[in-house]
């Protein structure tokens, strides 16, 4: 194994699977907008990295156990392990769309694995396995990965029940299971995030982009209610299909709020206060929430009937994509040098 990869694998952060999301889901909102052979540019990322974190993190996992098990103790960093779960979940409905059923329902079980088991492992290693002092200052907006890799979940079981109708009623179990744990989770880490704030001051330095999660957890949670709420007929999706239906046109609005929140932060921090805007792997934290924003768009539009909804998903899936080809141009404008920190329904 060449020195510069051994390097790569020792420091490689737990999030890095934030670059899959961020790729995947620009090539989704591509697709759903018809322009599938630009897709290919951003799902050939996609692919490419998935692939290639893959391996890195095997490799570290047998090199540099203690690494990884320092990265489970840290309320910064331990969070970032769910992009992994949204990160094969992603690459799973960008297989289904792509046509490829077999390799879907693989992502979607090796996905659902890890959510069940980082679900319960990420928490209880945080919370009872710290040594580095209180939990508050270490929260993050990476937090809310927590809810957004729950929502994943939800959509790929929500998108699979088609090609996999022989177990309908289990896969809609899970994905009702799925989008209310993440509803939970989300609220959760509000109140996380208020106390942190209401017991420190917040400081320019604070404010990095992994808060744009915020709204794209919120952008997901929108997507998940929509493919659930177009699902054929399972006591589960049945019994909640109207508070699923109301909350995810709710969660919507309430993403849509934030992004002028959210810019408005970001010209506080880089302009009022000079910090300098320049490439850091959090910025996939950032790309990722705005091509959900857009796919939350077109899947609710489509799912409720609402046209003004689904133009605005349309249209943002352009901006989306800019970002997302500026911050791929950065980033390898950075690796070169060495400097690593570094129904149709809708997904149909």
């Amino acid at each position: 194994m060449p020195h510069r990869v051994h390097i790569l694998a020792r420091d490689l952060r737990p999030g890095s699977f934030a670059l899959v999301m961020a790729s995947g889901i620009i090539a989704i909102g591509l697709d759903l907008t018809g322009h599938h052979t630009v897709s290919l540019i951003p799902a050939s990322v996609t692919g490419a990295g998935y692939l290639s974190l893959i391996l890195m993190t095997g490799y570290r996992l047998i090199v540099f156990p203690s690494a990884l098990a320092t990265d489970f103790r840290s309320g910064s960093r331990s969070v970032g392990h769910f992009t992994f779960v949204a990160g094969t979940n992603v690459v799973g409905v960008l297989a289904l769309l792509r046509g490829w059923p077999a390799a879907a329902i693989a992502l979607f079980t090796v996905g659902a694995l890890a959510w069940l088991v980082l679900g319960y492992v990420v928490p209880w290693s945080v919370l009872l396995g710290r040594r580095e002092g209180a939990l508050l200052p270490g929260v993050n907006g990476t937090w809310f990965l927590w809810a957004v890799s729950s929502h994943s979940v939800a959509i790929a079981a929500a998108d699979l029940e088609v090609t996999y109708a022989g177990v309908r009623q289990y896969l809609a179990a899970l994905a009702v299971l799925a989008w209310a744990l993440g509803v939970v989770q989300y609220g959760v880490v509000v109140v996380v995030l208020l106390l942190k704030f209401a017991n420190r001051p917040v400081r320019p330095a604070d404010l990095d982009p992994s808060y744009w999660v915020s709204m794209g957890a919120l952008a997901i949670t929108a997507v998940a209610g929509a493919q659930i709420t177009g699902m054929d007929s399972a006591p589960m999706v049945d019994a909640t299909r109207a508070v699923i239906a109301g909350l995810s046109v709710i969660t919507w609005c309430v993403a849509t709020w934030l992004i002028p929140v959210l810019v408005a932060v970001g010209w506080w921090r880089h302009v009022r206060h000079r910090i300098p805007l320049r490439y850091e792997p959090a910025l996939w934290s950032m790309v990722f929430p705005l091509g959900m924003y857009a796919v939350a768009g077109i899947c609710l539009g489509r799912a409720d009937d609402l046209p003004l909804v689904h133009t605005i998903g349309s249209a943002w899936s352009w901006v989306a994509t800019a970002v997302w080809a500026t911050v791929l141009a950065a980033s390898t404008r950075v690796l070169p040098g060495g400097s690593v920190t570094a129904n149709r329904r809708c997904t149909r």
